[in-house]
């Protein structure tokens, strides 16, 4: 349920009533969507788009109408995604507007905001310019090596455990937006002094003048080193938020979207969930795989389910990507290989633009249908 369902209580209800109707079990709900809170007493600022009473909270009442229905509740987290590059939040408290220093910066940008003061206008301008350039990394992101973005995702995760009857925490964009990020000072700051202490002594006075000079000088002469620096970081928050979570409430799921290619995760994004499902830092992971084709649909499945065990496994199904007919083929494949569910993303687009047969609602047809693989 992307967070446009979550502005007006009604909405809420309707969401929860057509979700129950078609039969679904669980609901994911974007309660950070971008760097805001779609439920009441956060840290971060009130979502902009949320409408009704003052008192209206969507979280709280997508828990209430869920539960009574029987239906589990699971908080959605957008990690590092923080805002569209064309819509800003006009709250000051947002992270973009109070602290744009803790924003990750691409390579191409390195060296020249490298001196630029973060609470300037041209640093921030620069960002947004090059993000609203590039429509394959979203908006812009949180820098991941950050002490302050860690402790406030840490911050909403377990305050929401403690104050909401969730039933689970899901983590998205959990990852850097590409290998082309994060060159922002702090992080180049951080990874030098991160490996200082791995140059040899016989480096240590060539390198120590080198980045003196050139702030990119580190990172381009160990870029192995660099790659497991920034790996290291996302797989950090992911195991404090576990442990947090288990401490606080020890049946909360916590589970992450991920790309569906471990290889492509690994290198190119540095989301080592197979590393996450090992070390027991995770109890789900659901790939990504938003693919119309059924073959690599069920490659990427089952290639997850023989990394994690199928039990560990959400199948992601995009159906914005398919027909309605290509939905219950994926979700047929994901039942043969025996995954613990499957995911429909999304129940936005399901409801806009599902066509509707013989006065049926879409998701109504797809619940329908699943029970008719079932038999």
């Amino acid at each position: 349920m992307v967070r446009s369902t979550l502005v007006h209580p009604d909405s809420v209800r309707a969401m929860v009533a057509r979700a129950a109707d078609a039969g679904f079990n669980t609901l994911l709900v974007q309660v950070r969507g971008r760097g805001d809170a779609y439920y009441s007493g956060g840290i971060e600022p009130r979502a902009d788009g949320i409408q009704g009473p003052p008192a209206f909270d969507p979280l709280a009442l997508a828990v209430r109408e869920a539960h009574a229905r029987g239906i589990e509740v699971h908080a959605w987290m957008n990690v590092h995604l923080v805002s569209s590059a064309f819509v800003i939040s006009r709250d000051p408290s947002h992270l973009v507007n109070a602290r744009p220093g803790l924003l990750a910066v691409p390579r191409e940008l390195a060296s020249e905001l490298y001196d630029v003061d973060p609470a300037s206008f041209r640093y921030l301008e620069r960002l947004i310019a090059h993000a609203a350039a590039d429509p394959g990394i979203e908006g812009l992101y949180s820098s991941p090596s950050a002490p302050e973005v860690k402790e406030r995702v840490y911050a909403v995760a377990t305050d929401l455990v403690e104050r909401y009857e969730i039933d689970g925490i899901h983590l998205d964009y959990i990852r850097y937006p590409s290998g082309a990020f994060d060159y922002s000072r702090g992080a180049l700051d951080r990874f030098n002094t991160w490996i200082d202490g791995r140059i040899t002594d016989d480096q240590g006075p060539e390198f120590t003048v080198a980045s003196a000079q050139d702030p990119l000088a580190l990172v381009e002469a160990f870029p192995e080193p660099w790659d497991e620096f920034r790996r290291s970081q996302i797989t950090e928050l992911v195991e404090r938020i576990y442990v947090g979570v288990k401490r606080r409430r020890p049946e909360v799921l916590v589970s992450a979207a991920v790309f569906p290619d471990a290889q492509e995760s690994f290198f190119h994004r540095y989301q080592d969930w197979e590393g996450w499902l090992r070390k027991g830092i995770v109890d789900v992971v659901a790939p990504m795989a938003y693919n119309p084709d059924d073959g690599r649909f069920a490659q990427a499945i089952s290639r997850a389910a023989g990394i994690a065990g199928p039990e560990r496994v959400w199948a992601g199904v995009g159906a914005y990507l398919t027909t309605y007919e290509g939905i219950l083929t994926k979700i047929d494949i994901s039942q043969r290989i025996g995954v613990r569910g499957f995911l429909l993303f999304s129940y936005d687009w399901s409801v806009a633009n599902g066509a509707a047969a013989g006065g049926r609602p879409f998701l109504e047809r797809v619940g329908r249908g699943v029970e008719t693989l079932t038999r």
